[in-house]
């Protein structure tokens, strides 16, 4: 079983930037794919950013430009740092790990932007 740890979340004001990351440890496969989706109060779980084993990266349009996801083979972890935050960013954010049909989430964590 694959185990993901998420850290980073936090109050930030408008304007300003945020790191998470996400550590997996466990059965883990090479080839699989991370990323995070996040939920707002009251919506649905939305996606946000993925990248594959060969460091393909795609974004939800709405964080395109301002978020960047990255991973770190050596360390199965995942990063997706946050530029120019606004309110509208406010969510539990979800780290996710994908081999194959194996799909496994993180616990979340709380991103809050002041405005």
């Amino acid at each position: 079983q694959v185990q993901l740890v998420e850290s980073g979340g936090g109050l930030v004001q408008s304007g300003g930037s945020l790191r998470l990351s996400c550590a997996a440890s466990g059965s883990i496969f090479s080839g699989y794919a991370m990323g995070w989706y996040r939920q707002a109060p009251g919506k649905q779980r939305d996606f946000v950013a993925r990248i594959t084993n060969r460091n393909t990266t795609n974004y939800a349009d709405s964080v395109k430009g301002r978020f960047t996801i990255s991973r770190d083979n050596a360390k199965n972890t995942v990063y997706l740092q946050m530029n120019s935050l606004n309110a509208e960013d406010t969510a539990v954010y979800y780290c996710y790990y994908q081999n194959g049909y194996t799909l496994i989430w993180g616990q979340g964590t709380q991103v809050t932007v002041s405005s």
